[in-house]
């Protein structure tokens, strides 16, 4: 099914009777990276799934986003399919879309299932800085011929080494999304938790080393009502590495009985 938002087709699936529930996929997922959940779900409460824009099978942006345009078009489709107030259920990146949504719209989101959520700037180390320092010097000097050509000499080729800089997620990637990425990614969605009015379960994999646990403790210490969970031998995608326990926890949040 598609819906034209801003400009934009954007698609969604939907399934099942009952109280809504949205759910946000991670970045470079799509509306059936929550399938198994989604399924589980339909089968007492009427779910949604979208894919983002410039994911799926949604257009692309025209021009590079931030979370706000995400947010944006998340609650324009909200009210188009008349599910403000509802449950949301989000992973990853969908996370950051989540903690904008229910800080800029307080009345758009009831409880929220933020899972393995970014939206955080991670702690940043000596060696971070020095791989930061270097990309960007790199780039320069490969403008410079002479130098280009002596270091390639010397066995340094400067264009492999930009080309290969930077997160896996953001060597895919290329033009408009790669600055969408970039935006993304150093936004801190922080200062916007105290203005979260909605109740959020908080489900972090204890050996995540994307989005780690300590995201879900700050979040949980400066969200109004906010509760964490861990879960044991479970990395980013902790709905998936511990299914069983996960939709345990869910459902009792959500009050969704069977």
């Amino acid at each position: 099914m598609q819906e034209i938002i801003n400009g934009l087709k954007i698609s969604y699936k939907t399934a099942g009777e009952g109280a809504p529930v949205l759910f946000l996929h991670g970045w470079g997922g799509c509306a059936d990276s929550f399938a198994p959940v989604f399924n589980e779900l339909s089968r007492s409460r009427k779910v949604y799934a979208i894919d983002f824009p410039g994911f799926g099978e949604s257009d692309q942006p025209e021009s590079a986003y931030h979370v706000d345009e995400y947010m944006e078009i998340t609650a324009e489709f909200m009210r188009r399919m008349g599910i403000e107030g509802c449950d949301v259920i989000c992973h990853s990146f969908g996370g950051r879309v989540t903690i904008l949504l229910a800080a800029t719209y307080p009345d758009m989101i009831k409880r929220a299932v933020l899972t393995d959520a970014a939206g955080l700037i991670p702690k940043r180390t000596l060696k971070y800085y020095i791989k930061v320092y270097r990309y960007k010097l790199a780039k320069k000097l490969i403008k410079v011929r002479p130098v280009k050509g002596f270091l390639k000499i010397l066995g340094v080729d400067l264009e492999k080494k930009v080309s290969s800089a930077g997160s896996e997620d953001y060597r895919k990637l290329s033009g408009i999304m790669r600055q969408t990425f970039v935006n993304v990614v150093n936004q801190d969605l922080r200062p916007y938790l105290k203005d979260i009015k909605a109740s959020c379960l908080l489900i972090y994999g204890e050996n995540d080393k994307d989005t780690p646990v300590y995201f879900g403790e700050i979040m949980e210490k400066e969200i109004k009502d906010a509760g964490l969970v861990v879960l044991k031998d479970a990395g980013h995608f902790s709905y998936l590495d511990q299914y069983p326990r996960y939709m345990s926890i869910v459902k009792s949040f959500l009050e969704v009985k069977g």
